[in-house]
């Protein structure tokens, strides 16, 4: 499972969870279960239909002139037969066509299993990156309002002005103006979580209380030859299914030209008392069969196949949509990934560089030897190169889930 290799047991049991009671997922399946009595519905009309008949008539008749009364009762019951022969395969390729229906609606609760992963894994990384966003925020403050207590000092010393003061505290309250942004940022996350799990928002805080660093993913991943990555895609093998419905379709609108053979029998039994009704003697067999060739229809056939002809074209045609997006959606994320991978190496550096100059700018202006301007530009540098870190690492992670999607809900390892 793509997921595990992230290693991160909050998010396994949040996909776990997702697969478990979506609302989507359960939609998937029913219609699996439509579209396969739909199938069943086209192969019982291959067989032949048999119908039970029975019933029952009586009379009583009385003359006043003699005072005789007469009574009369009859009998009748039957086995009555049909069968539409498939005698050139157009209920054959009607049945393939739902066969290839079904088989598309399986593809496509897969596709449901696929992209609902990657939705509730992109929400928890955007969960946990806002989580890891606050953490820098609030150790910011921690070192500014530090900036502020020594402002003030400097201040009523007389060794600093109110100006220093002052441009400290709009520092360390414009820093402080994120936090709310941010906490509305994981409520609203959390709840999409719940919401893509068929929960109802807060039945998974318990879950989700204790904040967990990013999730970061193996990076040795192997991509198979283009062909097979594209044939683990649900959205490209149901989109196979399509097109091979739309040509059985086709070819079934063609046969409808060619002649159809009925059959029609009926097994009965007649009898003028309940008792003799299955004596020998009141059995009664009929058979009839029937060629039928359609002659004047007004061109129905002819536009009926050029409507399925057109189908199977816009079929083929989404079929090729389908693999360039697959191809397309599996290079970009490649290349994110390695372009991420740079990035974080480049900011690991300046941020180590920020953090000694963010140090030595603070004991410089304690010191009398740099302004203010320049400590709290170094604390601004170091915050913003430690919230970038933070988004690089979550970009970092949705461009492995976006690459998992692309490979069609998984990647192989070396």
């Amino acid at each position: 499972m793509w997921w595990k290799q992230f290693h991160d047991p909050v998010l396994n049991e949040l996909v776990e969870v997702a697969l478990g009671s979506s609302t989507d997922v359960r939609t998937a399946l029913s219609r699996i279960a439509e579209y396969r009595a739909r199938r069943d519905v086209e192969k019982a009309a291959l067989f032949p239909q048999l119908t039970g008949n029975a019933s029952g008539t009586g009379a009583r008749a009385s003359n006043r002139t003699t005072h005789v009364t007469t009574a009369s009762e009859s009998y009748h019951a039957s086995l009555d037969a049909s069968w539409q022969v498939d005698l050139f395969g157009r209920q054959a390729q009607t049945l393939k066509a739902a066969s290839e229906d079904l088989a598309q609606n399986e593809e496509k609760f897969y596709g449901a299993q696929v992209s609902l992963a990657a939705e509730v894994a992109t929400a928890y990384v955007a969960l946990r990156s806002a989580e890891a966003e606050l953490v820098v925020v609030r150790r910011s403050l921690g070192t500014r309002h530090e900036t502020v207590q020594l402002t003030q000092w400097r201040e009523q010393s007389g060794a600093g002005s109110g100006l220093d003061t002052q441009q400290s505290i709009s520092a360390f309250e414009q820093a402080r103006a994120s936090i709310p942004e941010l906490q509305l940022t994981i409520a609203q996350t959390r709840n999409q979580l719940t919401r893509l799990s068929g929960r109802l928002p807060a039945s998974l805080d318990s879950l989700l209380a204790k904040p967990r660093s990013v999730p970061k993913a193996r990076l040795e991943i192997a991509v198979g030859i283009p062909a097979e990555a594209l044939r683990r895609r649900p959205d490209v093998r149901a989109a196979e299914h399509q097109v091979a419905a739309a040509f059985a379709r086709t070819n079934a609108a063609k046969r409808e030209r060619l002649p159809s053979l009925s059959l029609n029998g009926s097994l009965g039994l007649e009898a003028l008392r309940a008792g003799r009704l299955f004596s020998p003697e009141t059995t009664a067999a009929s058979v009839l069969g029937s060629l039928a060739t359609p002659l004047v229809d007004a061109g129905r056939i002819r536009n009926h196949v050029a409507i399925q002809s057109e189908l199977e074209k816009q079929s083929v045609i989404a079929y090729e949509a389908i693999v360039l997006t697959a191809v397309s959606e599996g290079e970009n994320a490649l290349i994110a990934i390695q372009r991420y991978n740079e990035k974080l190496d480049i900011l690991a550096k300046a941020i180590v560089a920020a953090r000694e100059a963010a140090t030595l700018s603070g004991i410089q202006y304690q010191a009398g030897q740099v302004s203010l301007l320049v400590s709290l530009d170094t604390q601004r540098t170091l915050l913003t190169l430690e919230d970038q870190n933070v988004i690089a690492t979550a970009q970092r992670a949705n461009a492995c889930i976006q690459l998992y999607k692309a490979l069609g809900g998984g990647w192989s390892h070396p």
